[in-house]
C-alpha cells in the first residue's frame, strides 16, 4: 500500500530501532512539528546496507537493502533518515548498488527522495535564534554526513534556535573510530581514534556531545563507560525534542 501523494516519510534506520526505539518517536515529532503533519513511520525495510556495501558484498548487499528499498518504493515524499551514514549510503550509493538489475530505477528513485534529519530540518526553520540559555555542548561531525552530505552548520543552527550553546572543539570532524566493520577489523585502532576524541571533549570540560550519527554517538558512549569519563552522549533529535536541554529525555 502506498502513502498519500505529499506525505514526508522517516525511516529510523535499523540501529535506532535495536538500540534507541525512543529517538524514532523524537524524529517523528520534529518532522511533524516541521511540516505540520505527522509522517508516516516506514515499516518492513531493514538495514540500508551499508556494511555489506563497504566490505565488498554486493550480492548480499542487495539483498539486504532490497528488503529496504520494497518498503520505500510504496511511499511518496521525502524520506528523513536520522543518520548521515545511512542517507549517504541511500542517497549516494544505491544507485551503484542497484545498477544493473531490475531494481535500478526504483532505487534511483528512492534515492532522490533521502535526505538527512539536521538538513531536513534546518530547511524548514526560520532561523531565529534565542538567547543562549546555561546549556553547552559540542558537536561531532560524523564522517559520511560532514563529507558527502555537507551537514556542519544545520545542527549548529537547530540548537541556536533551542538556545543551546556549542562549544566547539578542535578536532570536532575527526573521524571518532567507529567506521562500522572498521572497528570490529581493526579494534585498537578504533578504541585510539575514540580516545582521542574522548580526551580532547574531557579536557575542554564538556559535559554534553551530540551528533546525528546514533553509531558514533554508541561508539563513543561505550569507551567513555570503559573508561568511566563524564559524558553524555545524545543524538541531535533528542536535545532539540527536549527544548535544548540535553539532560532531558524527549
Amino acid at each position: 500500500m502506498s502513502s498519500p501523494a505529499g506525505e514526508t516519510v522517516v525511516f529510523p534506520t535499523c540501529l535506532v530501532e535495536q538500540l534507541r526505539p525512543e529517538l524514532a518517536g523524537a524524529c517523528d515529532a520534529l518532522v511533524a512539528a516541521a511540516d505540520g503533519i505527522d509522517p508516516r513511520t516506514a515499516h518492513g525495510g531493514a538495514c540500508c546496507g551499508q556494511p555489506a556495501w563497504n566490505a565488498g558484498f554486493t550480492a548480499a548487499t542487495r539483498r539486504v537493502a532490497g528488503a529496504t528499498l520494497r518498503a520505500l518504493r510504496r511511499t511518496n515524499g521525502p524520506i528523513v533518515v536520522p543518520s548521515g551514514s545511512c542517507a549517504t549510503m541511500m542517497q549516494r550509493h544505491w544507485p551503484d548498488v542497484f545498477a544493473g538489475t531490475s531494481h535500478e530505477a526504483e532505487a534511483r528513485a528512492v534515492a532522490g527522495r533521502v535526505v538527512e534529519l539536521a538538513t531536513y530540518l534546518d530547511a524548514r526553520s526560520p532561523h531565529e535564534p534565542v538567547p543562549p540559555a546555561a546549556t553547552t555542548v559540542t558537536v561531532h561531525d560524523s564522517c559520511h554526513g560532514l563529507r558527502e552530505l555537507g551537514v556542519k552548520a544545520q545542527p549548529r543552527r537547530l540548537l541556536a534556535e533551542r538556545g543551546v550553546e556549542v562549544v566547539e572543539s578542535e578536532g570536532a570532524e575527526r573521524c571518532c573510530g567507529f567506521g562500522g566493520t572498521f572497528c570490529v577489523k581493526f579494534p585498537a585502532v578504533s578504541v585510539a581514534m575514540a580516545d582521542d576524541r574522548l580526551d580532547e571533549w574531557t579536557a575542554s570540560g564538556v559535559q554534553t556531545v551530540v551528533g546525528g550519527d546514533l553509531s558514533c554517538l554508541v561508539h563513543l558512549e561505550g569507551r567513555a563507560r570503559r573508561r568511566s569519563l563524564p559524558l553524555r552522549f545524545r543524538h541531535l533529535a533528542e536535545v532539540l525534542r527536549s527544548s535544548g536541554d540535553p539532560s532531558v529525555d524527549p
